[in-house]
């Protein structure tokens, strides 16, 4: 009975407004008082939550992000993006998913995505004549790519309620975000063909060579931070660490468009940012606490398998959980609760940890462009100045590419599972 109370308290201060961590923590304490545990319990979870090395990772990636978007070398990865793609038929529809993959191995992060290059993109595509709609939809659908490609935020909290490496968790990723592009290519060269898209310009190899030139400085970062990685340069948190060193040195002294007042705003930004998302996981930690002492995953492990032992059937049954959950929570907050509950039931029928951590968040990123909490429409919305409910109808085409690599990539496990077997294993 209190375990209900637990979930009834937490979904209606979610429909209220309330943060997430306020609900998380709002519901936990309660459940611990009711169930006569002394609160310090709570404190004491929480900070066990997010006294964790890899966590360090997460500022520093952040702050990365906002440096190369304050320092506008994201203006210098479009400009590369449409020197090499805009050729093709609907280019800045190309331009626009190429720019993303580049950004990717830089911020690990949709939101940081579509706030910094969604801007740029949607500006150059309605001045080129394309429609509102496919401007809005494909800018929102290339933003998810950001936390599959390493670096990724969403990995690295993963990694941590999952005990999995992050390491192996980032070269996971690397296959699934190109299959992630090409799909949307494809459905970018649908639209050209139907809305007869013009090329964006011709390829000329000197203004590709000027472009690259001016971005090569901005192209060594995911070589850096992801080479780094996967050779065993750097930790995941060290190669977060020489992100921010690499982007300081590229806007004081490559581009000098950073001053003190912009580094000073970046900070605060990023603490802001890190500390609404330490609030999430430490509440997170509390209420994941409650569930595992509950035994809720073998509960519902057990369900589960009593309904069936077919493992699609019970993939489908979980990534559809996934997908409902994505719909309502932010996905930090959605990752620490539904991996204590979801990874051991994984786990049972033969799925990989590091396997059930990309379609995990593939997932969540799907999550991330529906209503009601969908972040990155939100984003959209405040930057193209378009309603939320006309960029909804605008994303909802270009679901199907994601959701058919989603399904690809949880049916045919070696297309994330080859490269960290090959590298680590």
């Amino acid at each position: 009975m209190t375990l209900v109370l637990l979930f009834v308290i937490l979904f209606f201060l979610l429909i209220a407004g309330a943060p997430v961590a306020v609900a998380l923590g709002v519901s936990s304490l309660v459940f611990v008082l009711l169930d006569g545990l002394p609160p310090v319990v709570v404190l004491h979870n929480m900070v066990n939550g997010i006294n964790s090395f890899p966590l360090i990772a997460v500022p520093f990636f952040i702050m990365a992000g906002h440096l190369m978007n304050t320092a506008g070398i994201t203006t210098k990865i479009f400009a590369f993006a449409r020197a090499g793609v805009g050729w093709m038929y609907g280019g800045l529809g190309h331009v626009n998913v190429g720019a993303s993959v580049v950004f990717a191995g830089m911020s690990g992060a949709a939101v940081a995505d579509a706030g910094g290059l969604g801007n740029i993109e949607i500006k150059a595509m309605r001045e080129a004549g394309y429609d509102t709609d496919f401007s809005v939809g494909i800018t929102a659908a290339s933003s998810t790519i950001g936390p599959i490609i390493p670096p990724s935020l969403p990995l690295v909290v993963y990694g941590v309620i999952a005990d999995t490496s992050i390491g192996q968790l980032f070269a996971a990723g690397l296959i699934p975000g190109m299959l992630m592009a090409f799909s949307l290519m494809v459905m970018v060269g649908f639209y050209a063909k139907v809305r007869n898209y013009p090329r964006d310009e011709r390829f000329s190899i000197s203004v590709f060579a000027r472009a690259f030139v001016q971005a090569i400085f901005p192209l060594f970062t995911p070589i850096i931070i992801v080479g780094g990685i996967l050779f065993g340069i750097f930790t995941p948190t060290e190669a977060a660490i020489a992100a921010v060193v690499y982007s300081m040195f590229l806007g004081l002294v490559v581009y000098r468009t950073l001053t003190f007042k912009r580094i000073l705003r970046v900070s605060m930004d990023t603490v802001e940012t890190t500390a609404s998302i330490m609030m999430i996981v430490a509440a997170s930690t509390i209420f994941a606490w409650i569930l595992t002492a509950n035994q809720v995953a073998q509960m519902f492990a057990t369900e589960l398998l009593g309904f069936t032992e077919n493992k699609t059937a019970i993939l489908l049954i979980m990534m559809l959980v996934v997908l409902i959950v994505g719909c309502f929570m932010e996905t930090i907050a959605a990752i620490t609760i539904l991996t204590p509950v979801l990874l051991p039931v994984a786990i049972t029928v033969g799925v990989d940890p590091v396997h059930f951590g990309i379609i995990l968040i593939l997932n969540l990123m799907i999550g991330l462009l529906t209503p009601p909490v969908g972040m990155v429409l939100y984003v959209l919305a405040k930057v193209s100045d378009v309603p939320f409910e006309r960029c909804v109808v605008a994303t909802a085409p270009f679901l199907i590419p994601l959701v058919a690599v989603l399904l690809m990539l949880t049916f045919i496990p070696s297309l994330s599972m080859w490269l960290p077997t090959t590298l680590y294993r």
